[in-house]
């Protein structure tokens, strides 16, 4: 982020700038880098060197950061001590259940969040359609990958070639009307942990009447936005997520 608009978001929020700019730094890295020099991290933070090296310092003195021989600087053991404090007390269902629930209410659809068991896809966390006929899978249900928007999903960010998994990597979503059932339109993002591995997908279903080009519109948006909540809160990047894609009929797989 911009020191501009880094500095602007803290006093907004009430932070402290010099706090934030110290995270900022920590922020620079990411799972490629094993180190680096000081005019990378100020370049990366949009700050100047005399002003990063200061934060360096005191970051190295604390233990999130060790510097090099080669005056070049690394992750320090204090964050790996945080890191297993924060999964210790990390329980999933606490993140994903709310979420859920807001894509529930405010959709209209139901809402759940699958995992990849081998060759099939689990539902791992449900929340049901408040609407009186909707999509209504249970909570460990055992579902096909390669039918089924959330299935597509996982798939394509496993890697799997071709179409259409090529073109989910593109848009960051997927839509299907009547793929797995005939009565039933799915659509779904993926969730990234650290190192932006596949932690999930996460997804709204109901009948594929109530989905037509603008509750698909709406139902997109809220979907981007709850996936890069639960990224981010996964240790992912949000945004590699951002995309201004619009569904298309490339993106959308109907019954034939």
């Amino acid at each position: 982020m911009p020191r501009e608009a880094l500095d602007l978001e803290a006093r907004e929020e009430g932070g402290v700038i010099a706090v934030e700019r110290a995270l900022a730094v920590l922020d620079a890295f990411t799972a490629a880098d094993r180190s680096l020099s000081l005019a990378e991290l100020a370049r990366r933070v949009g700050l100047s060197k005399p002003t990063v090296l200061r934060f360096t310092r005191s970051l190295a003195r604390a233990g999130y950061l060790v510097r090099n021989d080669d005056a070049t600087f690394r992750l320090g053991p204090k964050l790996a001590r945080l890191g297993n404090l924060y999964q210790a007390g990390f329980r999933l269902e606490d993140y994903v259940q709310p979420a859920l629930r807001r894509l529930a209410q405010e959709t209209g659809e139901s809402a759940a969040f699958y995992v990849r068991e081998s060759d099939m896809r689990v539902c791992l966390f449900r929340v049901d359609s408040p609407q009186s006929i909707g999509h209504h899978a249970r909570t460990g249900d055992l579902l096909p990958l390669d039918r089924g928007a959330p299935g597509r999903v996982l798939l394509a960010f496993a890697g799997e070639p071709g179409e259409p998994y090529d073109q989910i990597r593109r848009d960051f979503f997927h839509i299907t009307f009547g793929e797995r059932d005939p009565q039933v339109a799915a659509i779904a993002y993926p969730i990234f942990s650290y190192g932006q591995q596949v932690a999930g997908a996460v997804g709204v279903a109901g009948p594929t009447s109530r989905f037509d080009d603008e509750a698909v519109a709406h139902h997109l948006e809220l979907l981007k936005s709850v996936s890069a909540e639960l990224t981010r809160q996964l240790g992912g990047t949000p945004e590699s997520q951002a995309s201004t894609h619009r569904p298309s009929t490339s993106s959308r797989v109907r019954a034939d």
